[in-house]
């Protein structure tokens, strides 16, 4: 798959961090209503694998991906790969994760932060490389200086992305954005508060198509 011809039209990836089993259904038709096309399970929330599947399996008839993030080490990726993630984030810069997956043919968007580790994601073969945690360090003043020498890397900001600043983001340099506990957040899921959720991605994703 061409994550990034994918996601072009959307370019927002979701992330999962412990939605409770039983949830999946009820996620998928959340992102769907709303235009989401990209979800990321983190493979620290329990019971991951299945959560992969069944996400995977309701979200066939919508067309959206479904993949896995906070790989750290290969035992992560292995389990991500076993369950047909479709994409993999990490949060960090691996040698061994980014070739694995490249050889596995599987998008990767490795996380990285300093300008070194930005060019040695690249140079590994990462599909994008997210910038993480961008808020961090200058939010989207430092994804334009790190545009200005790197404008053929596909740049993914993450870390405090929301409706009011995903334009300057985008208005940066970002090519994709992503999101997590602001908007999926682990109460609101457990409680199956998905009419607050979808609300609350309707307005981050409303005010992405006003700047892409």
């Amino acid at each position: 798959m061409n994550l990034i011809e994918f996601l072009k039209d959307m370019p927002v990836i979701g992330i999962l961090r412990d939605i409770p089993r039983g949830e999946e259904e009820a996620c998928v038709k959340t992102a769907a209503s709303c235009g989401l096309k990209a979800i990321e399970v983190t493979m620290n929330t329990d019971g991951a694998e299945g959560i992969i599947k069944e996400l995977k399996a309701a979200a066939r008839p919508y067309g959206i991906s479904v993949g896995a993030g906070t790989v750290r080490t290969g035992g992560d990726l292995e389990r991500a790969l076993n369950t047909g993630a479709e994409f993999i984030v990490t949060p960090n810069t691996r040698n061994d994760i980014i070739r694995l997956s490249c050889t596995a043919g599987v998008p990767i968007i490795p996380g990285a932060l300093t300008p070194t580790e930005v060019q040695k994601a690249h140079d590994l073969g990462a599909t994008a490389v997210k910038v993480f945690p961008v808020n961090c360090v200058g939010g989207p003043e430092y994804i334009k200086a790190l545009r200005g020498p790197f404008r053929d890397i596909k740049l993914m900001a993450c870390g405090g992305v929301n409706a009011e600043n995903v334009g300057d983001y985008f208005r940066a340099g970002s090519n994709i954005v992503s999101f997590g506990g602001s908007i999926f957040n682990a109460n609101l899921m457990r409680e199956k508060k998905w009419d607050e959720i979808g609300k609350k991605l309707t307005v981050l994703l409303d005010a992405v198509k006003a700047v892409i």
